[in-house]
């Protein structure tokens, strides 16, 4: 018989074991790259698309495991050790980028630990509203090419592409087919905008999910490319999306560029599973720690925290 996986540290099977789990690493905590505040009326909105998510996809039934107050999402997060997160948002029309890139200022400036976050649209004051964004000191970037569906490839995005680029600035680019495919969802759309930004920090959502090699080898023809783990790899995912057991060596090669994402608050199990399910891929601690902490901590701008 086959020896099972050699764990330096046990993997969490509760949220209150997460601390004593990356405390294991020698870690100072956690840095999570997918994060979601909204306003509250548009969260529920959300949640509202979740809870008939199985009904369109054919998904199982998606309950939101973290269905609570802000203040108490807040001190989620703080319990499990998340030293650091953005607030994702996405519009899904004109005129949405700009108000919800306000709501994220604010969020950011009463939330030390809220990395600055914005979004954008295509529409003509995109090039504009980035630019101020980033004067204004944003570090991440949220596009959501399904829910958006918008072609990143728009002339009216060209600007946001190109400050991005040459800011160093990452984009967390939900561009994947999963749960659903959207007009301009897949490999191809975003490849294209890498091809004309090569230099773009593009951080593929989700691994990518569900043309997971696709996005690989992606992140092979581009140095900046980075993926973030965001339901992969859980029992919800592996029943309706799994991760081919073949590619998991790509995994370790770009050892560099995966970075921890949970999809917190939206997600259908304990935050735990995500972090478990990332230790059972058995690919050694010290990929553990530059998924968990290293990586997303480079990429987000977050300093490891002075000891005592």
């Amino acid at each position: 018989m086959a020896p099972g996986p050699q764990w330096g540290v046990p993997p969490p099977i509760s949220d209150d074991q997460v601390p004593a789990f990356w405390a294991g690493l020698g870690l100072p905590g956690l840095v999570d790259i997918h994060v979601h505040f909204l306003p509250d009326r548009m969260l529920h909105k959300v949640w509202a698309y979740f809870d008939r998510v199985a009904e369109r996809a054919g998904a199982p039934s998606w309950p939101i495991w973290y269905r609570t107050g802000q203040p108490e999402r807040l001190a989620t997060l703080r319990a499990l050790g998340v030293r650091a997160f953005p607030a994702l948002t996405y519009p899904h029309k004109p005129g949405m980028a700009g108000w919800l890139n306000g709501w994220a200022a604010q969020f950011a400036a009463a939330t030390p630990d809220c990395v600055p976050t914005a979004t954008f649209y295509p529409e003509p004051q995109a090039g504009t509203d980035i630019a101020a964004a980033l004067a204004a000191g944003v570090r991440v970037v949220k596009a959501h090419l399904q829910v958006g569906g918008y072609d990143p490839n728009d002339p009216l995005l060209d600007p946001v592409w190109g400050q991005l680029a040459e800011a160093g600035v990452p984009v967390v680019c939900h561009c994947g087919s999963g749960p659903e495919p959207g007009a301009f969802t897949g490999p191809e759309p975003i490849g294209r905008v890498l091809h004309r930004f090569p230099d773009l920090t593009l951080v593929v959502a989700h691994l990518g999910m569900p043309e997971y090699a696709a996005f690989l080898a992606l992140a092979d023809r581009y140095p900046r490319v980075h993926l973030d783990t965001t339901l992969a790899f859980t029992p919800f995912a592996e029943r309706v999306m799994p991760f081919p057991v073949g590619l998991r060596p790509r995994l370790a090669d770009l050892a560099d560029r995966i970075v921890l994402g949970s999809d917190f608050p939206n997600v259908p199990h304990p935050y735990a599973v995500q972090l478990a399910s990332l230790a059972e891929l058995d690919l050694g601690d010290d990929w553990l720690r530059a998924v968990l902490w290293h990586n997303p901590a480079r990429l987000l701008g977050v300093p490891r925290p002075a000891a005592g």
